[in-house]
């Protein structure tokens, strides 16, 4: 039997529910599992790029050493872009795995401080989905 809830998919915007203040109150962070794209004062803002080796450092080096430790899973140099690494399970590593809520949320990248109203797929936007209605176990 099919349900009759619809739970929004985040790869196709079309499925998103258009935002309002206070929607983040309720939702169970599916924004959290898109691909984050951040650029360099951003690593440097989350602390995992010391603002001297970013002053210093051609990005290709910083980006083979978080690389390396895996905390991006890719850099693209023609756009100057790091993508974050995410957990096994698709969530973004910042996310409390329990509560839904960012832990870096103070020092968050750009992207996700315009998000979803500029910085979307489709911007005004969100993949919102209702607490109650995620992950069960």
């Amino acid at each position: 039997m099919r349900s009759p809830i619809a739970i929004v998919d985040v790869d196709r915007p079309d499925t998103w529910t258009r935002y309002r203040s206070g929607l983040c109150n309720s939702c169970a962070a599916n924004c959290c599992t898109m691909p984050l794209e951040v650029q360099l004062p951003d690593l440097v803002r989350l602390g995992l790029v010391d603002p001297f080796e970013a002053e210093h450092v051609a990005p290709k080096l910083i980006a083979r050493r978080l690389l390396k430790a895996r905390l991006v899973d890719h850099y693209s140099p023609r756009h100057g872009l790091f993508t974050m690494a995410r957990r096994a399970d698709g969530d973004c590593g910042f996310l409390d795995a329990a509560t839904r809520l960012c832990t870096v949320y103070e020092r968050r990248p750009e992207t996700c401080r315009l998000h979803p109203q500029t910085k979307s797929p489709r911007p005004g936007y969100c993949a919102y989905g209702a607490r109650t209605l995620q992950r069960r176990g």
